[in-house]
């Protein structure tokens, strides 16, 4: 047996319908909980990331840089390679799967926001240090767990933060300019490290200015398409609602799809897009100046509602009303495809910049949230290799099979997500009593 297969084993099964069931049923669970805050509090938590009031309290960054920090893990080549991965793999009706995982996993981001503010700890050189370890572990007592996260995040990084990045721009590059993997991959690596090696003080600061700019340019493009192609709307969301609960059959180059894949890929690539339940986001926000628990859990709420509903909807849609889906064609060259369909000339330019700069910014992202995994378990001493080891992993990840890359970031974001989702479960008498008295009307 393969390397590549083994992996893909492990996949499937640590994907399977029970970790299915665990993320949404802990959205589901959270979202009674805390009495359906993402819809009754989504509107004040837009306001906050424009509010006046940010930066009060005891922190590294400001409340909305930490929003783009954990904005520049999520928004990445999940919102191109990976939806369209998981309309290729479960069909149009695994875009519904994604927007139900997005919805509940705004409770959960909400929560693990909440929690990582309320247990964050300070280190020794002043600089906070907050997430799952150290909920789990101080809220829970579970120290031993509190070590499986960080110890599976640390490595989780390599796969969705940095090989995963680097693999799909090198495609993209290589397709569209015909840049050599190994090229690509050291470039991605120099100027990561250019980043991280500041802290989360320069990467605040990186993110504050690239997220925006990157996340509106590539909506824009999509919602130029989108135009273009209105009288196909209503037939997209037909195909999406309607595969969604009846099995897509083969046409053209798409192999069909069962319900079943729908809901596992859309899932799937819904939590590596949005990053709900898998615990990374929470270590960015635990570096806010903030006094209030309850009000960063808003902040880090509108991640999910921008990265998932927004930005990856419009990936899917161009997509779908283009006719690129039936077209056989997968991962970021699928996206590729549709936008040149859509826009010619130019459509493949907005998605080849766009992979560039996602995958960038997550790099950027995701290299923190593996040093502060690694600081847990090894201390300070561990930030300054570790950052070095994250930048040659980006070099090794352009030059990869993409089958592999995608099934081992699938394969330790499970792995993460388990202890986290345990913690979650555990500490969610304590969100809802914070979230009771503090959190805005």
């Amino acid at each position: 047996m393969s390397v590549s297969h083994l992996m893909s084993e492990i996949n499937g099964f640590v994907w399977g319908p029970y970790m299915l069931t665990l993320l949404v049923g802990t959205g589901i669970y959270l979202t009674i909980r805390l009495k359906f805050i993402q819809f009754l509090r989504l509107p004040a938590a837009l306001r906050l990331i424009f509010s006046r009031h940010s930066g009060q309290g005891q922190g590294d960054i400001p409340p909305v840089q930490a929003l783009t920090t954990a904005l520049s893990a999520t928004i990445g080549t999940g919102n191109i390679a990976g939806v369209a991965t998981a309309i290729y793999l479960g069909g149009p009706g695994a875009i519904f799967w994604m927007w139900i995982c997005a919805v509940f996993g705004m409770a959960t981001k909400y929560t693990e926001a909440l929690l990582a503010v309320k247990f964050r700890h300070v280190m020794p050189d002043g600089t906070m240090q907050g997430g799952p370890m150290r909920y789990i572990s101080d809220g829970l007592g579970l120290r031993w767990l509190g070590w499986i996260f960080a110890f599976m995040g640390s490595i989780a990084a390599f796969g969705i933060g940095s090989m995963v990045q680097s693999n799909s721009v090198a495609m993209a590059l290589k397709e569209t300019w015909r840049i050599p993997d190994v090229f690509t991959g050291m470039v991605l690596g120099l100027l990561t490290g250019m980043v991280i090696i500041g802290g989360i003080r320069r990467i605040g600061k990186v993110t504050e200015k690239i997220v925006p700019v990157m996340g509106i340019s590539y909506v824009i493009g999509a919602l130029v398409i989108i135009v273009f192609h209105l009288d196909a709307l209503p037939g997209a969301f037909t195909l999406i609602l309607g595969h969604a609960f009846s099995p897509a059959a083969a046409q053209g180059g798409f192999a069909g799809a069962t319900v079943t894949s729908a809901m596992r890929f859309g899932i799937a690539r819904g939590v590596f897009s949005n990053e709900a339940g898998l615990g990374s986001a929470p270590i960015a926000h635990a570096a806010a100046q903030t006094s209030d628990p309850a009000r960063q859990g808003l902040i880090a709420m509108t991640g999910v509602f921008f990265d998932t509903i927004v930005v990856c909807s419009m990936t899917a849609l161009v997509i779908i009303v283009t006719g690129a889906w039936s077209s056989g064609a997968t991962s970021s060259a699928l996206t590729y495809l549709a936008f040149e369909k859509g826009m010619p000339g130019g459509g493949g330019l907005v998605v080849t910049l766009g992979l560039v700069f996602f995958a960038y910014s997550t790099m950027i992202g995701w290299a923190y949230y593996g040093e502060e995994c690694i600081e847990y378990i090894l201390g300070i001493k561990a930030r300054l290799p570790y950052r070095y080891i994250f930048c040659l992993a980006i070099v090794f990840g352009a030059f990869q099979r993409v089958g592999f890359v995608w099934d081992f970031s699938d394969t330790m974001n499970g792995a993460m997500a388990i202890p986290n989702l345990i913690g979650l479960l555990g500490l969610s008498g304590v969100a809802a009593r914070l979230s009771k008295n503090r959190v805005i009307r």
